[in-house]
């Protein structure tokens, strides 16, 4: 941005300056295609440099969500032998988890993982009913590891909405917009959150 902006004023003042009347045209017409050969390839690097923060920014979303991914399986190990008759819950969460897994676009991925933190939030719904639980170590211990991750994936969703909102910004207004469709510069998709109660994230009371 900076760059396109200091070559516009440079070609706005060559021109007010009557430069351009002085030397001959040709020279003109070649300077003036330095000069935009010159500010688009600046443009077009600022785009390539604006797209790679987003891929960037939603492969930190994809690491956190593995953390949980991996962290559920031993959750719900340790809380089987407290909970034996709510295998159900069990059930719910696994298949989640496993959907959440295979999901495939962003969309898909949004509505897996929102399905999964309700039945992580159904889960320690239930485990309140259970004192022994509660005193276990090992559980308190996961609880602390998935809340930490809870907090991370939404400081992470929201450093990549934050960069998919200036890349969207940039290729839809003008100039950008010609030489970002001329270069198959596409919007990219929000990864955010469709409901009040799903900005709530996983609670962990201890």
């Amino acid at each position: 941005m900076f760059w396109n902006i200091i070559w516009g004023f440079i070609i706005v003042a060559l021109i007010l300056s009557g430069l351009f009347s002085v030397i001959n045209w040709q020279i003109n017409i070649w300077l003036i295609v330095a000069a935009f050969i010159i500010w688009l390839i600046t443009l077009y690097n600022s785009l390539i440099m604006m797209r790679n923060r987003v891929r960037e920014a939603w492969s930190d979303i994809e690491v956190q969500l593995k953390r949980r991914y991996d962290l559920i399986p031993n959750l719900v190990e340790s809380v089987k032998g407290y909970m034996a008759h709510e295998s159900h819950v069990f059930e719910q969460v696994t298949e989640a988890r496993s959907r959440a897994m295979g999901a495939k676009g962003k969309d898909e991925k949004l509505h897996s993982e929102e399905a999964l933190s309700n039945t992580l939030k159904t889960l320690f719904a239930v485990s309140e009913n259970y004192p022994d639980l509660k005193a276990n170590a090992n559980f308190l211990d996961l609880q602390r590891e998935l809340s930490d991750t809870e907090n991370k994936i939404q400081a992470a969703r929201r450093f990549y909405n934050g960069n998919v909102m200036d890349y969207n910004t940039k290729i839809e207004v003008l100039p950008t917009n010609l030489i970002a469709g001329a270069f198959g510069f596409k919007k990219e998709e929000f990864f955010g959150i469709e409901n009040e109660a799903e900005r709530q994230p996983v609670q962990v009371k201890f």
